[in-house]
């Protein structure tokens, strides 16, 4: 699909100097998002962009596949299900969409567009469970959802329609294992954004931040190129407290009733909106290989004064190679279109190609094609005959290079705050661990004091730094930044 304007130019706004205008530009020149829907919040996907959405959720599924089974919940809740669990319908209760009517005709109970599945999944979990032998259940399911967002929408990262949604829902017998699956759920996201090499610190949230009914929530939040984290995934350890509200119990070996022990996990299509802003650039998208919808482009180098011979010899090496490339395995592309190789290279730049394939008349000659890497744009003459591995070998080591230039871009902005007005300005652009007590009146001073946008992302998870490489926290404990109290380590930043 080219919906592209004929008059549009290789200009693009500089990311660093103003990411909301190059995100909002990006989107549109590389065709993920057309914003153009007539509602608020509502955005439609191009095919372009929705194939890169579809290779990142087929990891992501692949991941899930290995101990969750897919499911698929009914959109609609209703109230008196929505409501039952008063302390988790109070997080969402001014984001809740609401049908009354049916045609002209005012519905009997009004309906919820789901803004979480929790609601809609556990009336059904009561049914299904009865027995130990019924447990442990693990699905998931990539929906969307639906909040009254009030706040400024941004595509991708803050919505009215989520339209990717994967939550997962699991019932255990013990809290031990509840816990269990909460490491394993941690293990598996990690897995998954180290393939879209986006870097992340994982947090423990403080207790007045957790998500609506959880006992605690974890949250991995990442750095976006104007200095603000955005949260891409969300774990909650939500113990028996849906399990007494749904009444969801199982009879155990020794026959007494039981409550479940429950968790629930999730990532929406941030996940998408945080691979487009780090790795991109002036260029445009810079796509890991995995989830690039064209992981090779091959374009032939022909001019009209070479000949009718030679433009057909070059079609006919680049459509060998483009059928080598295929069989392997590899997504190929070949752009025979009228274009000139100037214009073509910009569009493939522009939509985050990672490897171009150039082949001409004289490459043909001696036998040879040249790479061209989208992550610096190297260059590297290869055999013709060595085309498969070698595109193999180049495409794993552009992600090696893009996933340890994120990292290390990542971790120079996770610093240490001395004091408050250090504080005040590392927040600005990163992240900054500071003490803090556990009572939420701190926490509300220290956003209070380091201004609008600032908020507490919470206590770093044991190990996480090591994910890091480079980041030390020298020690967990120390006196609260607010009160003096004994704390504990947390991050706080610029939030989305």
């Amino acid at each position: 699909m080219n919906t592209q304007h004929k008059t549009e130019t290789k200009t693009v706004l500089q990311k660093e100097n103003n990411f909301s205008e190059w995100y909002s530009e990006i989107l549109k020149r590389a065709e993920i998002l057309d914003v153009r829907y007539p509602v608020k919040g509502v955005y439609v996907w191009y095919p372009y962009g929705y194939k890169l959405r579809n290779l990142t959720y087929a990891f992501l599924r692949s991941l899930m596949d290995k101990d969750h089974e897919e499911t698929l919940f009914p959109m609609l809740i209703p109230k008196e299900e929505l409501m039952k669990e008063r302390e988790h319908i109070k997080g969402f209760e001014e984001e809740v969409f609401w049908v009354t009517k049916g045609g002209s005709t005012e519905l009997d109970v009004p309906l919820a567009l789901r803004p979480t599945s929790e609601t809609a999944i556990y009336p059904v979990f009561k049914v299904w469970i009865r027995s130990h032998r019924d447990l442990p259940i693990r699905i998931y399911q990539i929906v969307n959802t639906f909040r009254y967002e009030t706040r400024h929408t941004r595509p991708l990262i803050r919505l009215r329609e989520i339209t990717s949604f994967k939550e997962a829902h699991t019932a255990h017998a013990s809290r031990a294992e509840a816990e269990e699956q909460i490491k394993k759920a941690v293990a598996l996201y990690k897995n998954f954004f180290d393939v879209l090499a986006v870097p992340y610190v994982t947090t423990k949230r403080p207790g007045w931040d957790k998500f609506p009914g959880a006992e605690y929530s974890i949250a991995f939040d990442t750095l976006m190129p104007d200095g603000r984290t955005m949260q891409i995934a969300t774990i909650h350890l939500l113990g028996e407290t849906f399990a007494r509200t749904f009444d969801i119990k199982y009879e155990d070996k020794d026959g007494s009733l039981k409550y479940v022990n429950q968790t629930c996990y999730g990532i929406s299509e941030r996940c998408v909106a945080a691979v487009i802003s780090i790795h991109g650039d002036e260029h445009g998208l810079m796509l890991p290989p995995a989830v690039a919808p064209i992981q090779v482009v091959i374009v032939p180098i022909v001019y009209s004064s070479e000949g009718e011979k030679k433009e057909t010899d070059v079609g006919k090496i680049c459509s060998e190679v483009f059928a080598k490339l295929k069989e392997a395995g590899i997504r190929a592309f070949f752009d025979d279109s009228a274009e000139r190789p100037g214009a073509k290279y910009y569009r493939w730049e522009m939509k985050g190609v990672p490897l171009r394939i150039e082949i001409g008349p004289r490459d043909i000659r001696n036998n040879r094609c040249v790479f061209v890497r989208r992550d610096d744009f190297s260059k590297l003459q290869v055999p013709i005959s060595n085309v498969v591995p070698e595109a193999k070998r180049a495409l794993n080591e552009i992600h090696t290079c893009i996933a340890k230039r994120a990292k290390e871009t990542f971790f120079a902005h996770v610093s240490e705050g001395e004091g408050e007005m250090e504080t005040r300005s590392s927040t600005a652009q990163g992240i900054v661990s500071i003490f803090l007590c556990e009572r939420e009146k701190c926490g509300q001073e220290v956003v209070a004091r380091l201004g609008a946008g600032v908020t507490v992302l919470g206590e770093p998870i044991e190990g996480d730094k090591a994910e890091g490489g480079e980041t030390s926290v020298k020690s967990a404990e120390g006196n609260c930044i607010i009160c003096s109290r004994k704390g504990r380590r947390v991050y706080v930043a610029r939030a989305y």
